[in-house]
């Protein structure tokens, strides 16, 4: 089969042929893969930030983001069959720890993570388990979800985190309104009244905004933390939802951030400078969000078949992962890349 390899840091990846997975383990789940999301953290790998988290042995196959059809399952498999249309939780994990009792998958002590540290979904199938299958309503086009598998339920899940703290009247401020960002403002206006404010640098992207819920839109231009003072009265924000999280934009999504309100950081890639005075005297919270649990998918995927959240995408050819991969970085995407194998049509 077809696969996007990663053969060394800080080069591109290759598309090339490697075996195909089987089904070998009681649990197992092989998907022929519909689509496959593009994401920052694919450059983020790439660029070797993600070597000494991962401890992934070079080559592997990139490809977090993953919805196709069951192709082969199992013997203990009984939640999906062979045909089914699915779209899979980033993280197979054991169901036996205290974190997956409570709920918890991210913070499995046994998960793996297809795409991060094991082969992932780049490719024209991939091994997965039955517990991260969520099944699609039939007609569902996997490549029209796939992203909600990281880039909807990472946004999602920071948005049902911070649910308690935007009761009406309040403002959230959403710092980046890109991959994840069109997903978080969807996702708070289907769960909240909060006021959205929407800051980001590129004006196609503030226009997209505007469509699917933002109140207000700002431009970053240098002067939008005194533009988003301005709006709350010189307050801030009850909460600000970084989908940045570099560059600078961490610092700004802090300043915009209220006395008692809370911080998300939910993108990555640039330190948080902050004198531990600004911290006690504001009673400030900074907050860390991880991807989110197979409930937030779930919940999500109503959402999406509801019409209340729908994800904008831009489709590739499996055989263009390069290319997507350069108009990401290039900031060429607007909403999701999304690769599309042959294999799929």
């Amino acid at each position: 089969m077809k696969a996007v390899r990663l053969h060394s840091y800080h080069s591109s990846p290759v598309v090339e042929d490697v075996p195909e997975p089987r089904a070998k383990q009681p649990f197992d789940v092989v998907v022929r893969i519909g689509g496959a999301g593009v994401c920052r953290t694919d450059l983020h790998i790439i660029e070797q930030q993600w070597e000494d988290k991962s401890g992934v042995t070079l080559p592997y196959t990139l490809g977090h983001e993953n919805a196709g059809w069951v192709h082969e399952i199992g013997s203990a498999v009984t939640n999906v069959a062979v045909g089914d249309p699915v779209i899979l939780h980033p993280t197979p994990t054991c169901g036996l720890c205290r974190a997956c009792r409570a709920g918890d998958d991210m913070h499995c002590s046994a998960n793996s993570f297809p795409g991060i540290d094991s082969d992932g979904g780049m490719a024209e199938f991939l091994l997965t388990s039955a517990r991260a299958c969520v099944k699609l309503e039939s007609g569902t086009r996997p490549e029209d979800v796939a992203a909600l598998a990281d880039a909807g339920i990472t946004a999602y899940h920071a948005v049902r985190k911070a649910v308690p703290s935007l009761y009406p009247g309040t403002t959230c401020v959403v710092n980046g309104a890109g991959g994840l960002g069109h997903i978080g403002i969807q996702s708070l206006a289907a769960l909240t009244a909060t006021r959205i404010v929407v800051v980001d640098r590129n004006a196609e992207a503030l226009a997209l905004a505007a469509e699917l819920g933002a109140h207000q839109t700002v431009l970053a231009d240098g002067k939008h933390v005194d533009a988003v003072l301005e709006l709350t009265d010189g307050n801030g924000a009850e909460v600000v939802l970084d989908f940045v999280a570099e560059q600078g934009a961490q610092q700004d999504a802090f300043a915009m951030t209220r006395r008692g309100g809370s911080h998300f950081v939910i993108g990555y890639g640039g330190n948080i400078d902050i004198p531990t005075i600004d911290i006690i005297s504001t009673e400030r919270n900074v907050v860390g969000n991880l991807v989110g649990t197979y409930n937030d998918l779930a919940e999500l995927m109503v959402l999406a078949q509801q019409g209340k959240v729908r994800l904008h995408t831009q489709k590739y050819p499996l055989d263009a992962a390069i290319d997507a991969l350069s108009d990401l970085d290039a900031g060429r995407v607007r909403g999701r890349a999304i690769l599309v194998p042959d294999t799929a049509h």
